[in-house]
């Protein structure tokens, strides 16, 4: 099986542990993501495209340094302003809300995709009643858009670092989290 493992940063993946895939490093974001995957697809073809990284948790239930798959994602931030709030576009065909069936036994996610984390109260309480989300990230929603065009199939892991809440990177376990979520990560292609 041929196998592409999207990451945004080089800090989120033990490369040494995946010596039989191809490894792609598409900076952070929706856009870098988005234009490096589809790159990679014009040239090669794969079997599978697993997305691997951290994620911010919206949930207490879900602790820091839990690994999770996202088997829904939207990018939560394609809409507009009506004066009073905000409402994503009906009137246009623009999808922005992706699925896929769940590949692992890791707890099933709901994700958002976003270009700026929260980190202000209010407006994390305005977007866990729009949306619900279980967790965000900044790629992952590009990665199901673009592997959804080329039908390739894929899978979005993701390793919690951090609770979604105003900024305090003291909270925060990065380490833990890369070292769970490449672990399991090799686990799955082992299993596959």
């Amino acid at each position: 099986m041929k196998i592409l493992l999207v990451v945004a940063t080089d800090h989120e993946i033990i490369a040494s542990r995946f010596k039989g895939c191809t490894i792609l490093i598409t900076g952070v974001g929706m856009v870098n993501t988005a234009i490096q995957l589809t790159k990679e697809l014009l040239q090669n073809k794969y079997d599978l495209v697993i997305n691997m990284g951290v994620a911010g948790s919206f949930s207490d239930v879900i602790k820091i340094g839990n690994v999770v798959e996202v088997v829904e994602d939207s990018f939560s931030e394609l809409g507009f302003e009506n004066g009073v709030g905000f409402e994503q576009f009906s009137d246009f065909e623009l999808g922005t809300r992706y699925s896929v069936e769940g590949k692992t036994d890791l707890q099933k996610m709901r994700g958002i995709t976003v270009n700026t984390v929260h980190g202000n109260e209010k407006l994390i309480s305005e977007i866990v009643n729009r949306l619900n989300p279980d967790v965000e990230s900044m790629e992952g929603a590009a990665v199901f858009k673009v592997c959804n065009e080329f039908g390739v199939p894929c899978i979005q892991i993701r390793a919690i670092s951090n609770n979604v809440e105003k900024r305090n990177k003291a909270n925060w376990n990065i380490p833990l989290a890369i070292h769970n979520l490449n672990n399991q990560v090799a686990k799955i292609i082992i299993e596959l």
